[in-house]
């Protein structure tokens, strides 16, 4: 592998432009003590730094990309779409497509609205429901990120947790003060909050599989109690469905374990790579949002002809088979980490779920976020430098999915475990 040295000269020149050198804080790689790479191209499962190097990428995106990066059909479609228009701000056929297609797929999501980010769909979502409801406060879980609004960024994961800032600062103490936090894959937890705070809940709102403090799958009875719970109570039960929904299934989370959440939230995946995010669910909730009702959410670029075409073309395509694929290579992918690590004598759990994984460095089972704060972030700084090195690009992060997709070959996860073999043997000197 080259040096980076067009990388790091690019990462100077930004750090005088952006904040940190970055539009997304762990792009930054500080958690993994490197600088980031400068990407300019990629193709299928492989990402091209600006120095010419090339790595087997199992960040993608951070999870659109189940496809692969640029497949050549997606590009003709979406090619086709931008020479009729690039944006109308005015009713596109295509958003009907997609929301039909999105509807069919997830039956839940009885009425769709099309935003342009994960992070605003989970905010309009909680408005909603708390519109629905009247009441103000939402439970979530420690370690569950829903993106950087305000009554999110308490005891969040993904990025919040590699950075060490786990409550941001300019949040209102009187919106954090209305975010109640349990903890994952603890039922009693949640039971504590509603008993502590009667007929004041207006939605619990959860990852259904866990994705941003590294993947964690909930314990069996978790989801149907929450469920249960909302219920009875007449809270919302909102599934942020922003990496599961297309990945853990066609259908989502909801579909696999066979639980209808109230609203659900979409991103990534439906917008083929593109800027989509979308929140939907019982039509008398949604009925709520204008000009059906009077919560107020819009958006210039919501339902946009280009992400809806990506949208459209990414959707299309899933199928039984992609699924299968994709979870045999994940599992051997999980195993010859695993592998990795005991033959260097490095400790490491390894949960998988379908096409996602994350290895953590820790010798305990990895159940919710207290667990997962326990792994050994500076073994995994070197385990991602040793990885990096030899090819391989994993997420910059301890806390973060690793992601594989249909472009990834069987010699793309054997050389993955090859270059483990050789980055796990540094970990085990390092640590």
């Amino acid at each position: 592998m080259k040096q980076p040295t067009k990388s790091r000269k690019l990462f100077a020149q930004a750090s005088a432009i952006l904040p940190g050198g970055v539009d997304s804080p762990v792009r930054a790689f500080k958690s993994v003590g490197a600088t980031p790479l400068f990407v300019t191209k990629a193709s299928g499962s492989t990402l091209e730094d600006a120095d010419g190097n090339r790595y087997v990428d199992y960040v993608m995106s951070w999870g659109p990309l189940i496809h692969g990066h640029a497949p050549g059909g997606l590009i003709k479609a979406i090619n086709a779409t931008a020479r009729r228009g690039t944006s109308f701000g005015a009713p596109s056929p295509l958003e009907n497509r997609l929301g039909e297609l999105v509807r069919r797929l997830v039956p839940s999501m009885e009425r769709v609205r099309f935003v342009s980010s994960g992070t605003e769909a989970t905010m309009s979502a909680v408005r909603v429901a708390r519109a629905f409801t009247g009441r103000d406060r939402i439970v979530k879980f420690e370690g569950c990120y829903h993106g950087h609004g305000d009554a999110f960024l308490v005891k969040a994961g993904s990025g919040a947790t590699t950075l060490g800032i786990p409550t941001s600062p300019g949040v209102p103490a009187a919106v954090a003060a209305d975010t109640l936090n349990a903890r994952y894959n603890d039922i009693e937890s949640v039971v504590a909050l509603f008993d502590a705070h009667p007929g004041k809940v207006a939605a619990v709102i959860v990852e259904p599989i866990a994705g941003n403090m590294g993947v964690v799958s909930p314990a069996e009875g978790f989801l149907d109690g929450l469920r249960d719970l909302c219920t009875r109570h007449g809270s919302v039960l909102i599934f942020d469905e922003v990496i599961s929904g297309f990945r853990a299934s066609a259908g989502g989370a909801q579909r696999l374990f066979g639980i209808t959440p109230d609203m659900t939230c979409l991103g990534k995946i439906i917008g083929g790579g593109l800027p989509v995010g979308a929140y939907g669910g019982r039509a008398n909730i949604m009925e709520m949002v204008a000009p059906a009702g009077p919560v107020y959410q819009a958006g210039t670029l919501s339902g946009n002809p280009i992400a809806m075409t990506a949208g459209i073309w990414a959707l299309e395509r899933l199928s039984p088979k992609l699924y299968k694929d994709m979870a045999r290579r994940a599992t051997i992918l999980a195993g010859g980490l695993a592998d990795a690590a005991r033959a260097a004598n490095v400790p490491l759990q390894v949960n998988a779920f379908g096409s996602v994984l994350t290895p953590f460095f820790t010798a305990s089972p990895v159940r919710d976020y207290t667990s997962a704060l326990a792994s050994n972030t500076s073994a995994y700084a070197t385990f991602f430098r040793g990885m990096l090195n030899r090819g391989i690009y994993p997420p910059p992060s301890q806390f973060e999915a690793w992601f594989l997709s249909a472009a990834h070959t069987d010699r793309d996860v054997k050389k993955t475990i090859e270059a483990a073999k050789g980055a796990m043997k540094e970990v085990a000197r390092a640590i």
